[in-house]
């Protein structure tokens, strides 16, 4: 997972915020809670000025937003997701 998380460290300038919802409990949301757990502060270090916002929220179906410039949005279901899978949605969405 390290390399993957590598890989997603640097975001494009264009990405103005990232958002991850997810459940503190539920076990579709395992990964997200892993990755924010292991690679939130890397992905933070790297980006120092953009937002990344962890949304928690009971029973709610994880997901990741990404918001570039002009107020445009991406998002992508990771439910059931790995750490990994986390890490290589934001590589993707990060471009």
């Amino acid at each position: 997972m390290r390399l993957s998380l590598l890989r997603a460290a640097r975001l494009n300038p264009a990405v103005k915020e990232l958002r991850l919802h997810l459940c503190q409990t539920g076990e579709e949301s395992k990964g997200v809670r892993d990755f924010v757990s292991s690679g939130y502060a890397q992905l933070k270090r790297e980006n120092p000025k953009l937002p990344i916002l962890v949304r928690e929220c009971s029973g709610v179906q994880p997901r990741l937003w990404v918001r570039y410039e002009m107020g445009k949005e991406k998002s992508v279901t990771l439910t059931n997701a790995g750490a990994a899978d986390v890490a290589k949605h934001i590589a993707e969405l990060g471009k």
